[in-house]
């Protein structure tokens, strides 16, 4: 039923899960169903670490999309926690987006992925739903010999096409979403976009410098730990945090000569934390090559990540 001012219908409230192979789009897709930057994106895969939950208001409906790390073999610990992370989010979900690379597409990781939600226990009778990503770096006439032989592996209740980067199809997914999730009230302010701690969000956004400004020569074992962050009396936000590595010689790449690499990653982060909080960042990056602190629980701890064992 159309909703309308004199008319504005039961409030819904659901939880939606994006999984799929790492570097599918499902970093940006949230944002762009937000409408904010709320979770960082690299071009380099398995950017996401840990769960984050963005909030978007489509209409009376209140979507808690759960972006997820990517679904991925692990061999270290970091990685079974990621994986860990994204498999506890979608099994906390009322519906499950499927999100794949229509640009590479049969992936055999993601038809694995797609017959391990198939035969997933604790899924039951939830509905899993196929969103076929990036559609405007693949011919038409493509699309629909994927989304076919995808349903053939697993009988998605629904299958969309959009492209988060350009906002095709993205407003409808919004809308079929706000029709599929539960009545319910609201779980967050209707102005609240995500439910990160604003420490490690800031964190976050520096960590998104170094892999769009490193690329291949920043190390996968690099982290930002939040250290100390504060207002100033004129309002401007003081953020200190600290960049890990795990040897010496990663120091050297990240600070580059002169201290000119970590200058440009810290001014870049501060321009998009400025953005983000709309006031102005005082941010001072110190870079410690500490080994081994991927298997640091309290530097998990301070990352906001579950330790595994």
């Amino acid at each position: 039923m159309p909703t309308s001012p004199e008319n504005p219908g039961p409030t819904r409230c659901g939880v939606v899960a994006l999984a799929g192979a790492p570097n599918a789009g499902k970093s940006t897709l949230v944002n762009a169903l937000v409408g904010t930057k709320v979770a960082i994106v690299s071009p380099r895969a398995q950017t996401t670490r840990r769960r984050l939950t963005g909030i978007a208001m489509v209409g009376t409906a209140q979507l808690l999309l759960v972006d997820t790390p990517g679904i991925f073999t692990p061999r270290r610990r970091l990685d079974r926690a990621m994986v860990g992370e994204a498999w506890e989010g979608i099994g906390d979900s009322d519906l499950v987006l499927l999100v794949v690379d229509a640009a590479r597409g049969p992936a055999p990781e993601v038809e694995s992925l797609a017959d391990a939600l198939a035969a997933a226990p604790g899924l039951g009778r939830r509905p899993i739903w196929l969103v076929l990503n990036k559609i405007d770096l693949v011919p038409r006439a493509q699309l629909l010999p994927l989304a076919a032989r995808l349903n053939n592996r697993l009988a998605f209740r629904e299958t969309l096409m959009v492209s988060a980067a350009t906002g095709d199809g993205v407003f409808d997914l919004g809308q079929r979403l706000a029709e599929a999730v539960p009545e319910g009230p609201w779980l967050f302010p209707e102005d609240r976009v995500s439910d990160a701690v604003t420490s490690l969000f800031l964190a976050e956004l520096t960590r998104e410098q170094l892999y769009l400004q490193l690329r291949e020569e920043l190390p996968h074992a690099a982290a930002v730990e939040p250290e100390r962050i504060a207002e100033r009396p004129d309002g401007a936000l003081e953020v200190h945090q600290r960049i890990l590595v795990d040897r010496e010689s990663q120091k050297a790449i990240v600070v580059g000569r002169g201290g000119s690499r970590v200058k440009a990653i810290g001014a870049a982060a501060r321009r998009e934390m400025e953005q983000a909080m709309a006031t102005r960042v005082h941010l001072f990056l110190t870079v410690k090559a500490r080994p081994g602190w991927a298997d640091d629980r309290h530097v998990w701890r301070d990352l906001g990540m579950v330790w595994v064992d």
